[in-house]
């Protein structure tokens, strides 16, 4: 189910989601007995799951990738880098796997899809996860320094997230390009993601003068600042990391 992506895709594109995945959902993979995680739509080469698996080894020593692409040949291509704990399978938003998987990652996936398409898609998915499950969908660019993503549980839609390279940034707004699929036709006057977005700059320019340390200290003086008006679920140890999460319900758009 699902259509065939560009596949665009490099080397480290999708570690700052990859270390967020490692630091909020860690502890289920490492509590299960086989923790199962799925790197949906991986593109025309396989680096994004051979780095998931990497990555979640450092927290779950235990875990186990697979690789699902609807495009056969990038499957075929992907096939002489399995390993153990690494496989790769054709599919697309059935997750055609036997086990239920505890974590699905989905990157870039759904940016070429309608707005009225997103909700049906993560839908599907949830219902794929293993009970504890967590899905995460977002969206970064080539070289993964700005990127936003949604994560959901079997219930749906939790937290946003928004996260940068801050060097690259001249104000937080700027991660408006990177908005997933829901949200970034949502960036306008009157819907919550536009008055979110507009708060954070301002607490971006309040907060200049903490740019003589550093831009993380900025960042996070300016997050510290949101906090009194957004519902932020993070603390500072994530903010440092250039990271801010803020639950779903204050940036949904109106009318879902």
């Amino acid at each position: 189910m699902g259509t065939v992506t560009r596949g665009t895709t490099n080397p480290n594109r999708l570690r700052r989601m990859d270390r967020w995945i490692a630091a909020v959902h860690g502890a289920a993979l490492r509590g299960a007995e086989a923790p199962l995680a799925v790197d949906l739509g991986y593109g025309a080469a396989p680096w994004t799951a051979v780095e998931l698996l990497l990555r979640l080894r450092t927290v779950a020593p235990r875990a186990c990738v697979t690789g699902i692409e609807i495009d056969p040949e990038r499957v075929v291509a992907a096939r002489p880098y399995e390993r153990e704990g690494l496989t790769f399978r054709h599919g697309g938003f059935e997750v055609p796997l036997a086990a239920r998987p505890l974590l699905i990652r989905a990157a870039n996936v759904l940016r070429q899809y309608d707005e009225d398409q997103v909700a049906g898609v993560w839908e599907r998915l949830c219902g794929r996860l293993a009970p504890g499950g967590l899905l995460v969908e977002g969206t970064c660019d080539e070289i993964g320094r700005r990127h936003v993503w949604v994560a959901l549980g079997t219930e749906g839609p939790r937290t946003v997230t928004f996260a940068a390279r801050l060097a690259s940034l001249e104000r937080p707004s700027d991660l408006a390009e990177r908005l997933p699929k829901a949200l970034i036709h949502r960036n306008v006057p009157g819907e919550p993601v536009h008055a979110f977005l507009r708060d954070f700059d301002r607490a971006w320019a309040a907060a200049a003068p903490y740019a003589a340390y550093g831009a993380r200290q900025r960042w996070a003086r300016a997050v510290r600042d949101l906090t009194a008006d957004w519902p932020v679920v993070d603390r500072g140890a994530r903010w440092r990391q250039g990271e801010v999460t803020v639950r779903w319900e204050a940036l949904a758009p109106r009318g879902a």
